[in-house]
């Protein structure tokens, strides 16, 4: 990878939180403090300064309700992005019902998959 795609791959990530914040209708200094880093931090992470790492990107998705991956930009990893995207973009909801309903959707998600690999696993 050369100098300038990884500052590009670090632009995009920056622009991807900066979204996924924005539809949580959250502000830069509440991620920031969920995340447990500071808000400079956090904005030259969204202007894509700097890189986060693997464990801050994990905390800044946590804090947003949405898998590292999806951060990343791998949503063919993560099945789920197109219904928290359309979870979080429904504007007939309030934030804390957006956030409240992605995490019973996460929950149940997980519970399922488990299931289902402890089912395979007989």
């Amino acid at each position: 990878m050369t100098t300038q795609q990884s500052a590009d791959d670090q632009l995009k990530l920056g622009e991807i939180i900066r979204r996924q914040r924005e539809l949580a209708e959250l502000s830069m200094r509440q991620v920031a403090a969920m995340a447990g880093i500071s808000n400079p931090y956090l904005s030259q992470i969204e202007r894509g300064l700097r890189a986060p790492s693997e464990e801050v990107l994990r905390a800044i998705a946590e804090s947003l309700n949405v898998s590292a991956d999806l951060l990343r930009g791998d949503q063919s990893e993560d099945a789920s992005a197109e219904v928290i995207e359309a979870i979080q973009s429904d504007s007939d909801l309030t934030a804390s019902q957006r956030r409240s309903l992605i995490e019973a959707y996460q929950a149940l998600r997980r519970v399922t998959l488990k299931h289902r690999k402890g089912r395979g696993a007989r």
